[in-house]
């Protein structure tokens, strides 16, 4: 997107919130004004004391100062709380939307995203976004406000004077911040990239620390690491050198249209077409009133990150998912589960091909497969993560693509290869299977996967944090988390994933045989290496190439 299409799709998300913008900006306007007005009446405050003709009275003109600089205070003070107001709760409003699209997105658009990169979309980049909605909005139009003011100012005391200010704004307000923009190009889209990936970089790093510090590779990490760092360093530090640069460019530009416009009222008051109390004021006017357009100035560099930014957090909001939603379609009419012909490519690389079958309600059906040939793709395929290419998938007698999702959510249950806790209480890691168990629910379910035993050894038994990663239990015994949850769920249809991949034989034919004595009226799904695994299974079908063989 080009920054003019970022800053109209940000400018949209104030929404309701107009109101509020409209009261930074009154009120911008009025104090920037008033401050102006303090110099500019002081000037004319010491003319009128020395007697200079046509002025008002002293007394008058120093009570019109007091109350500017008070005004100037509670202006500044209304302008600024309104546009972190505003900054504030459309953050929020934004983090609304993200996980809202993020929820949307999942799990398919989400599987091959580093996880870094996204947190740093969550946190940073919108965080960043408070530059745009508190200092850019509302000061581009306080700027264009005051400089109209200034300009008909100026005019009033000469057209000289006027045509000087409107040059000088249109070239610090407008040229320059432009000018800057195009200079500093991609740099502040690189810049958020770069951190990004950094983020994702060190979120790997720590995840495995272990396996990194085992091997002897710990060190290696980190100095990679710190070399990415020391290249982002370098690289915003080019951003401040640009932002200063200009910076100090633009003060030198306002000081050679001061001196213009003085030299100017200089050479007016010397062939008489101008009073010398109207070129001081002049003068004074315009020196007071370059602020708002310096604020602008700083914005062809300042803003590059920040449209770097919204570009990124923008293109999550845009992210098409691999399925919509479906709401209001009909509901699956029981646990039987049907594949009929199905063809499935990632991209352009093909995984299943013309794949068929067929099952019946309460049967045990077993995947079996070298890795690659499609076995987990084909369950992702029954819990419409994905749309199929060609054929179909029904369950309960309702293709998934016309099902309600919901509902077709509430029949199945799946238990992945890898099980994921969160950093919560082992009872509340388990009842993410069905958020209003009671507590028998839940040691009734963690029985049943073999789990109960090893919570209840721990020091606060079921109320036990599973740790960050949940790295307080073995590779083994997370998985039999993720089974508890799916005997808690109780769904009609259990797809399992490599169910017992890291558990020994003795808890492995618990857990089997826990998975029999509860089949009645269920339908189980099971894809494993293990032919143990599959010794329960009605039938086992192999998938070869991704047919079935």
């Amino acid at each position: 997107m080009t920054k003019p299409q970022i800053m109209g799709r940000l400018v949209r998300l104030v929404g309701p919130l107009w109101g509020v913008m409209a009261l930074a900006i009154a009120a911008g306007i009025a104090g920037h004004l008033a401050a102006i007005a303090v110099p500019t009446l002081g000037v004319v405050a010491a003319l009128s004391a020395a007697g200079v003709a046509g002025l008002p009275a002293y007394a008058g003109v120093v009570g019109a100062l007091a109350a500017a600089a008070v005004a100037r205070g509670i202006l500044h003070y209304l302008e600024q709380i309104a546009n972190h107001y505003i900054a504030f709760k459309l953050l929020a409003r934004i983090r609304h939307q993200v996980f809202a699209a993020l929820r949307r997105l999942a799990p398919a658009k989400l599987s091959g995203r580093g996880a870094g990169d996204l947190i740093s979309v969550i946190t940073g980049d919108i965080e960043l976004l408070e530059v745009f909605y508190a200092h850019t909005i509302s000061p581009i139009v306080i700027a264009l406000g005051v400089s109209v003011a200034v300009i008909a100012l100026e005019f009033a005391l000469h057209p000289v004077f006027g045509a000087i200010a409107a040059v000088a704004f249109s070239v610090v307000g407008i040229v320059a911040p432009v000018v800057a923009s195009r200079a500093s190009g991609a740099s502040g889209k690189s810049f958020r990239d770069e951190l990004g990936s950094l983020d994702a970089y060190l979120l790997d790093s720590l995840r495995g620390i272990g396996e990194a510090m085992q091997y002897g590779a710990a060190l290696a990490r980190g100095d990679e690491f710190f070399g990415r760092a020391k290249r982002l360093a370098g690289h915003e530090a080019a951003l401040k050198d640009r932002a200063g640069t200009n910076q100090a460019a633009m003060s030198i530009v306002v000081w050679v249209f001061d001196l213009a416009l003085a030299i100017a009222g200089l050479h007016l008051v010397v062939f008489g077409h101008i009073a010398l109390a109207r070129m001081l004021i002049g003068t004074v006017l315009i020196m007071s009133s370059f602020g708002p357009a310096l604020a602008l100035a700083s914005l062809g560099t300042g803003l590059q990150q920040t449209f770097a930014a919204g570009e990124r957090v923008l293109a999550v909001l845009d992210e098409e998912p691999a399925v919509e939603e479906i709401e209001g379609g009909n509901a699956p009419a029981g646990p039987q589960v049907a594949v009929r012909d199905v063809a499935f490519a990632y991209g352009a690389d093909p995984v299943l091909d013309h794949v068929s079958l067929e099952v019946p309600e309460g049967a045990i059906v077993g995947i079996a497969g070298k890795s690659g040939s499609g076995k987990s793709t084909l369950l992702s395929l029954i819990m419409r993560f994905w749309d199929v290419r060609a054929g179909s998938v029904s369950v309960g007698g309702v293709d998934v693509r016309s099902a309600d999702t919901h509902a077709l959510r509430q029949t199945q249950s799946l238990v992945a290869q890898d099980t994921h806790l969160f950093n919560e209480s082992l009872a509340d890691n388990i009842r993410i299977g069905r958020l209003d168990a009671t507590d028998e629910e839940v040691e009734a379910a963690a029985r049943a996967a073999r789990i109960h035993d090893v919570i209840v050894a721990l020091p606060e038994g079921y109320a036990t944090r599973a740790g960050e990663l949940g790295d307080v239990l073995s590779a083994g015994e997370r998985q039999r988390i993720g089974l508890a949850r799916a005997f808690l769920r109780s769904a009609p249809i259990m797809l399992l994933d490599e169910p017992t991949s890291n558990l020994d034989s003795l808890n492995e034919a618990a857990i089997l045989r826990a998975l029999k004595d509860g089949r009645a009226g269920r339908t189980v799904i099971i894809v494993s290496h293990r032919p143990s695994t599959l010794a329960i299974a009605d039938r086992v079908v192999s998938l070869e190439g991704g047919r079935v063989s």
